[in-house]
Formats: C-alpha cells, sequence, structure tokens
C-alpha cells in the first residue's frame, strides 16, 4: 500500500508548523518532510530535524540535478523537497507531509496529481501580526515585509482542497487529523488495506 502525500501552507505566523509538529508526535504513521534550504540555522533549530541547512552552490547543483519534487524562494533564501525522500516513505505506506508554500504546492499537483492540499488560515490581520511579533525572531522591517507578502500568500488558498482557521489551537489540530483520517478511509485507500476483506465479503 503506498500512503498519501499531504501538502501544508499557510502564510508565515499562521501556525502550521506547530500544528503539524504537534500531529506527528501524536500520529505515528505521519512522516514529516524535511526540506533543505539555504537560509541560516535559527536558535534551538536542529540539522536533519528542522531542515537541511546548505549553501546555495550546494542547493543549486540539487536543483540543477533535479533531485527537488520542489523547489521555491521565499523571503531571499531557497526551499527544495528532496524527491527521494518522499517516494521512499510514500512507498512504505506512511502518509508524508510536506510544509511548503504556495510556490511549491504549485510544483507539487504538477509532479504528483494524487497530492492532498490544506492551507492554513490565521482568524484575523492582527492576529497574524501578534503572532509574528510573539515569535521574537523577525525585527520591524521584515515583519512589515511578512504582513505585506501574506495578502498574496493567503489569495492562493482556492488552490487547496481543504481550509483550516486557526483560531483555537486544539480545534485546528483535530481539523487537521480529521482530513488525514478522511484520506485513510477513502474507496481509493480502502480498497488497497482491506483488499482480501473486499473479496471474501463479495465472494
Amino acid at each position: 500500500m503506498i500512503g498519501s502525500l499531504f501538502i501544508v501552507a499557510a502564510p508565515s505566523g499562521a501556525g502550521k508548523t506547530s500544528l503539524v509538529n504537534a500531529l506527528v508526535k501524536t500520529d505515528h504513521a505521519v512522516r514529516l518532510s524535511v526540506s533543505h534550504t539555504t537560509r541560516a540555522k535559527r536558535e534551538g533549530e536542529v540539522e536533519g530535524q528542522d531542515y537541511f541547512f546548505v549553501s546555495q552552490d550546494e542547493f543549486a547543483q540539487m536543483r540543477d540535478a533535479a533531485a527537488f519534487l520542489e523547489s521555491a524562494t521565499v523571503f531571499d533564501y531557497y526551499y527544495g523537497t528532496l524527491s527521494e525522500s518522499v517516494m521512499t516513505q510514500l512507498k512504505l505506506g506512511l502518509d508524508v507531509i510536506l510544509e511548503i508554500d504556495w510556490q511549491g504546492a504549485q510544483q507539487i499537483r504538477n509532479n504528483y496529481p494524487e497530492c492532498i492540499g490544506i492551507f492554513v488560515l490565521p482568524p484575523s490581520r492582527s492576529a497574524l501580526e501578534q503572532r509574528l511579533r510573539g515569535r521574537g525572531q523577525d525585527d520591524d522591517e521584515v515583519i512589515a515585509r511578512r504582513m505585506r507578502d501574506a495578502k498574496s500568500e493567503m489569495s492562493h488558498y482556492v488552490e487547496f482542497d481543504y481550509l483550516i482557521v486557526n483560531d483555537d489551537f486544539d480545534d485546528a489540530l483535530a481539523e487537521l487529523a480529521a482530513i488525514i483520517s478522511a484520506q485513510r478511509n477513502s474507496i481509493a485507500i480502502q480498497k488497497q488495506v482491506e483488499q482480501q476483506l473486499l473479496i471474501e465479503l463479495l465472494a
């Protein structure tokens, strides 16, 4: 049985990383794909767990070798998802989540049409700005830029299959888990999982 590929996208500060990390901790059949990036490591981030941190030259070599399932430029840095890593996990029957932006999501849909897209929105623009400031990672200029870019990013929600408004974290997490569960119970998946039972029942 092959697993399902999920895309989770959101404007910076909407809470997608926290939601995905919480889901992965409780659902052992879900794996978070770790992207490669050229940006500097932030305090508390772990190599190979949060990202694989590489130079621009290293990233360019991998991109030129068609190693990425998707790649994008976000806030002047490069991000990419290794195709081999994702496909290996899917073939093991694991569900894989890609936490990427809308640019990467478009590429994934072209390369892997079976993927399921989930977009996370903040409950308001003021809440988004408050969350960005609460992280304590960016100065006022960067936050202002992220807020400007957020409007454009959020306009792409219509390209996704599901929409979650992250107002209450626990509610948003339950909605994310419900989407994963619904996909596992789809006919396409259950025909594989319950193949023998279906043969017996319909004999």
